[in-house]
């Protein structure tokens, strides 16, 4: 039903679609050393068009008005270029565009007139798609350095889901988040690699972060064993022609210090080699107390411009992290209820070792031009993820007089992945019809050893009262490492896949390019460890998206996909590969002459064989299958600048996730857990402009409020008893050329926040800090 109605209302939009005379410039902006320039400001004098160039220098502004237009080119250390053009309608391409080096600044109406914090018009190379956002058959929101900036978020878990509809992060270990949309987890991915694993991998931290990119719905097609609810892309910062270098201070609650640097610019005058460096150290407590932990990292990066179209990027990232993994967790007896304790207390002992994690990742991508309209691109990631500790958890649980035991195991891990791919892009036309191809190759081998075998029970003298704790026991947790982590139990490891895939697309363009047909299809062999055959499969893709109004495009997609799941069963057995297909719509337009952007969306998710936590197995380490389980729901985004000097985020989803077929008829009709039924989210930040007597100055407010929360474990019998979830958050600040001076305060009204799971027997949850702060002092120098 569902399918067909989406498809009588874009069988509609299609058939209405305007024939408005509008054009599209595009262009390149090079250095005089004819090294292309990314993130040159590209705006149409007296209107607020304007976008900025990708890593090779290419720009695009589409949905334009016939008419003469003044072209205004800037880039902060190069001298301005104005260009007096004329639009018609059809695509203008404007002969490359040189600048040359000198010391000119920003002029004022770039800086105040034409900034738009939030708003990102293109997504990343790493996504492998062609044009703007607004005009794909799926929604992609993007969320920039300066939101990153304004909320203060230095890692995935801190508080970012909250700039995308219906994306919520459900409990954590303390070293990896696990983020959900639309009812599913989200893999992680990073600069197009998908880094999933069982417990992995290491969340991470924005100090090496550029943007990050929410595909929402299908991506199966895009990306390598994509999950079907979608992914998110850290984007790291890459090498840049324009000089970076400030360093960033910060202090706050919990004993909270940290320190950043970010470098960049040319290592040779002619540009032919670009750097960029980053590194970070922090060490923070809990609102719990003695929970104090480090961690440092550094990312150096190169580019190096063979040629004006060729280059090489290669980049290291090292990460050095202590985690106190499970001691977030609280338990208490379920006729106590959530929140029965302190939101301070703590269940683990003063003692409880941290656990010891070190994560390497290297990155190089080879980009070739041959002209304007076509480009190659291979890339290859390798991925080591080395963890010495241990985890808690609940032993038992008296409810009647409060007294638990707990055990802590040995968590031993090593994770590896390689990854490859290559791909093509091209745009052609057959008469009046343009095409956008793409097509390539993708490879990933991973595997994950894990060794969770010993254990050791805390109170064996005596047992742990939640209602009158006692601390400082003294227990013994060297547990035996005689071996590496790969020798033991036999050398076999947990789980381990193997992906090998081809895939072609063809964007096709009517009218001008008011309409664009999507189709692709992508093959997949699935090497599973354990198993004695491949998995393969054929998944088509089907999108449309149409012009309705120059800013105004409707969208439809019909989308497969096919991927990997980790995990066995209580028995030992591999679960399968995860079937799904998504059928989705929706609108997006942009107002104010493209400075706010808005999408609306339905989508149904169709998935079979969907693996989740087994209630019989209380560590977790388990999973049982699903026969079918669909996800439905509608999604609204709304970025960008409201008013001058006024960027806000605001987005809704309701969201419902239930069993349609099992084994156990029972079970037909069950909520699936993970999710909550409504979220909205808001953050609105101003900044006071040229002629204000508060010049530099800014203050932002935002909140999230989740409605009709499900626990996240599926052992919770996917109960809705959790409380519905409202947190404010605020900042002020003030900044000039240089310094810039900010102070955060979360959780402004004191909250008692949590999420958490019923196992039937107990409770446990997770609680949030009460109000705190954090002040940032950054200099650039």
């Amino acid at each position: 039903m569902t399918k067909n109605v989406i498809l009588l209302v874009f069988a509609a939009l299609f058939s209405f679609a305007v024939k408005a005379q509008t054009g599209t410039i595009q262009g390149k902006v090079v250095s005089n050393q004819n090294t292309p320039i990314n993130n040159v400001n590209i705006t149409l004098v007296n209107t607020n068009k304007g976008t900025t160039t990708n890593a090779n220098g290419d720009f695009t502004l589409s949905n334009l008005s016939a008419g003469d237009y003044t072209l205004h080119v800037s880039f902060v250390g190069f001298k301005e270029v104005n260009k007096n053009i004329t639009v018609t309608n059809g695509t203008l391409t404007v002969p490359t565009i040189t600048l040359v080096e000198g010391n000119e600044e920003l002029s004022e109406i770039i800086l105040e007139g034409h900034k738009n914090k939030y708003l990102k018009r293109e997504a990343s190379s790493s996504l492998r798609l062609q044009g703007e956002l607004i005009d794909l058959p799926q929604n992609v929101q993007i969320i920039s350095s300066e939101l990153l900036a304004d909320q203060q978020v230095t890692s995935i878990m801190d508080g970012l889901t909250r700039n995308v509809s219906g994306v919520t992060m459900l409990e954590h270990w303390g070293h990896f988040a696990r983020i959900n949309m639309r009812g599913f987890r989200l893999p992680a991915f990073r600069n197009g690699f998908n880094f999933l694993d069982t417990w992995g991998p290491l969340a991470e931290d924005m100090s090496i972060v550029e943007s990050v990119e929410f595909v929402k719905g299908p991506s199966g097609f895009m990306m390598a064993a994509g999950e079907p609810g979608g992914f998110y892309n850290i984007v790291t910062k890459k090498p840049t022609a324009n000089r970076v270098a400030n360093i960033t201070l910060s202090g706050g609650s919990f004993d909270y210090l940290r320190g950043a640097v970010d470098l960049g610019g040319k290592l040779t005058d002619d540009g032919s080699i670009l750097y960029r460096f980053n590194a970070m150290y922090q060490t923070t407590d809990s609102h719990r107390g003695d929970e104090n932990v480090d961690r440092y990292g550094f990312a150096p990066a190169l580019t190096f411009n063979l040629s004006d179209k060729t280059s090489i990027t290669t980049e290291l990232t090292y990460d050095k992290a202590e985690s106190l993994i499970g001691s977030a967790y609280v338990f208490a007896p379920v006729t106590d209820g959530y929140g029965s304790l302190d939101r301070d207390f703590k269940f683990t002992d003063t003692n409880y070792p941290a656990t010891d994690i070190e994560q390497v990742v290297f990155y190089t991508d080879f980009k070739h031009q041959f002209n304007k309209n076509w480009d190659v691109q291979a890339k290859f990631n390798y991925l080591r993820y080395d963890q010495t500790g241990n985890s808690t958890w609940l032993w038992s649980l008296d409810s009647t007089t409060g007294d638990a035991v707990r055990y802590v195991s040995e968590w031993d891990a090593l994770s590896l992945g390689k990854y490859f791919q290559a791909y093509v892009n091209g745009k052609f036309n057959t008469g009046g019809i343009s095409h956008k191809v793409m097509g390539g190759f993708d490879f990933t081998e991973k595997q994950y050893w894990a060794d969770w075998a010993d254990l050791v029970v805390v109170d064996t003298q005596q047992p742990f009262n939640i209602y009158n704790p006692h601390y400082d026991i003294d227990v013994d947790y060297n547990f035996d490492r005689s071996q590496n982590v790969q020798d033991r139990n036999g050398g076999t490891p947990y789980n381990g896949n193997t992906v090998r895939s081809f895939y072609a697309q063809d964007e096709i363009g009517f009218l001008e390019n008011k309409i664009r047909l999507t189709l692709a299809g992508r093959y997949t062999n699935l090497s599973t460890l354990g198993k004695p055959d491949n998995d393969k499969e054929f998944t088509p893709r089907v999108g449309l998206s149409v012009d309705i109004l120059p800013s105004f495009v409707a969208y439809a997609l019909y989308d497969q996909s096919f991927l990997p799941q980790a995990g066995r069963t209580l028995s030992g057995e591999l679960v399968n590969p995860v079937d799904a297909v998504d059928i989705e719509g929706g609108l997006k337009k942009t107002f104010f002459d493209g400075r706010l952007k808005a999408a609306l969306g339905a989508y149904q998710i169709t998935k079979q064989n969907i693996a989740f936590s087994d209630p019989a197995d209380p560590t977790g380490n388990s999973v049982i299958e699903l026969g079918e389980v669909q996800s439905k729901g509608i999604e609204f985004d709304l970025q960008g600048e409201i008013l001058p000097g006024l960027n806000a985020v605001l987005n809704y989803a309701n969201t419902n996730v239930e069993i349609t077929k099992d084994q156990d008829p029972n079970l037909v009709g069950n909520r699936v857990s993970g999710h909550a039924k409504h979220v909205t989210n808001g953050w609105f930040n101003y900044n006071f402009g040229e002629g204000s007597k508060l010049n530099g100055f800014g203050a932002s407010l935002g909140y999230q409020y989740q409605v009709d929360r499900s626990t996240w474990a599926w052992a919770a019998d996917n109960q809705s008893d959790l409380p519905d979830y409202f947190r404010m958050d605020g900042a002020l600040s003030w900044k000039n050329k240089k310094v810039r001076v900010q102070l955060n305060v979360n959780n402004i009204l004191d909250e008692y926040l949590y999420a958490g799971a019923n196992y039937g027997s107990y409770l446990y949850w997770q609680s949030e800090p009460g109000i705190n702060g954090r002040l940032t002092v950054t200099y650039n120098f």
